[in-house]
């Protein structure tokens, strides 16, 4: 699938089949994060692969808002070590994971992880050291019926040129 393809077309899924992903593929999730751009190339991040039912229902019983991650077949969960830009790295290693599952014919949600009050025990839970902070929570499968597609703004009401120009703004 073309880059371009996997931007346009992956949507954030809360339900999934009951269908395991194989390790290969949950690896090449996990190098495409690897291979993110990183401030300072301090590639401060850890990803932790979940596939046990039980630690994946714990998982989603400590979120706020993803409960649906008991459903999934996997969930990689997204720690940095405490660096500067540690939430941008994070963050970039995730929309590459995302965009590489889509590409990989799997569905995705990203749940948050930075500044929740679960962190703590979402870190203690998969034994992470305390040095390290929750970016997010991955939750990845194949896809249990069909994605919802939600309308994006049009690139002409949010694109400004030189200076941003208010009438545009909505």
């Amino acid at each position: 699938m073309e880059t371009s393809k996997a931007i346009a077309t992956r949507r954030s899924t809360r339900q999934f089949a009951r269908r395991p992903v194989s390790k290969e593929i949950l690896e090449r999730i996990a190098e495409a994060g690897r291979l993110a751009p990183t401030a300072r190339n301090e590639q401060p991040w850890e990803f932790v692969i979940v596939t046990l039912p039980g630690t994946l229902e714990k998982l989603a019983n400590l979120t706020d808002y993803g409960k649906f991650i008991a459903a999934a077949s996997a969930c990689i969960a997204v720690f940095c070590r405490d660096t500067k830009y540690y939430l941008e790295d994070g963050c970039a290693a995730t929309e590459n994971m995302l965009l590489t599952a889509t590409d990989l014919g799997l569905q995705s949600c990203w749940v948050a992880g930075d500044k929740k009050s679960y962190v703590g025990v979402v870190a203690q839970l998969l034994d992470v050291p305390p040095q390290h902070n929750l970016v997010s929570l991955i939750a990845l499968g194949y896809g249990d019926g069909p994605v919802k597609v939600t309308p994006k703004r049009e690139l002409a009401k949010i694109l400004h040129w030189e200076k941003f120009q208010a009438e545009r703004a909505v």
